[in-house]
């Protein structure tokens, strides 16, 4: 059980957005991340952090592309 409210949009749309978001936010977040191992001399931890980067600019990078193949076919 979630203590997050219900959306009150449902839609396929929606939630591609919300992912590609999540996505892009983690992306930007983890560069503090990395800054933060590699300046504590941590290079396992910042390794670690740009893998997950990494997949998280990619799944950007991916959702951004169905967004706009989906809305172009909705016109």
């Amino acid at each position: 059980m979630s203590d997050e409210p219900q959306s009150p949009v449902r839609d396929k749309n929606y939630n591609l957005i919300w992912a590609l978001e999540a996505s892009l936010h983690n992306v930007w977040k983890l560069e503090t991340y990395i800054e933060d191992a590699d300046r504590e001399g941590d290079e396992e931890l910042a390794t670690w952090f740009r893998k997950i980067q990494h997949e998280n600019r990619k799944a950007g990078e991916q959702g951004k592309q169905m967004l706009a193949r989906r809305l172009a076919e909705e016109q």
